[in-house]
C-alpha cells in the first residue's frame, strides 16, 4: 500500500471515530456475570424444507425450559399455513417439530418462549 493511501485510511478511520457520537461507540460494560447468565436462553434450531414437508430440530443447551413452535407459511393462497403445538425442549433435551403444505413451502421459521 501506498504511503498516501495509508495516510487516507488512517485519516478517515480518525475522523469517524471524532465525529460518532458518544452513544455510537461501543463501550465494554464490567457486570456481576448474573445478567450474563440470565441472558442464556433459546434453543438452537435447524430447519428442513424438503418440497412440501417441513422438519425442525431443536436442541436446548441452556437450562431453562424452552417452548418452542413452527410456523409454516405456504406459497399458494388456496393453501393454508400452519402454526404447530407449542412443545417444550427441557435442559439438553432436543425435539422435533413436523409441518407441510400441500404444494410449496414460502417460509418456516421457529419461535421461542420462556416457560417459568
Amino acid at each position: 500500500m501506498r504511503p498516501l493511501a495509508r495516510l487516507a485510511s488512517a485519516s478517515l478511520a480518525l475522523a469517524c471515530v471524532l465525529v460518532l457520537p458518544y452513544e455510537a461507540v461501543s463501550h465494554a460494560r464490567v457486570g456481576t456475570g448474573e445478567s450474563a447468565r440470565a441472558e442464556l436462553f433459546g434453543s438452537a434450531c435447524r430447519v428442513r424444507v424438503v418440497d412440501s414437508d417441513v422438519t425442525a430440530h431443536c436442541h436446548n443447551p441452556y437450562p431453562a425450559t424452552d417452548s418452542v413452535r413452527l410456523h409454516v407459511e405456504c406459497v399458494r393462497w388456496w393453501d393454508l399455513d400452519s402454526d404447530a403445538v407449542p412443545v417444550e425442549a427441557g435442559p439438553a433435551q432436543t425435539v422435533r417439530l413436523d409441518g407441510r403444505c400441500w404444494k410449496e413451502v414460502r417460509s418456516a421459521w421457529v419461535s421461542h418462549r420462556r416457560v417459568r
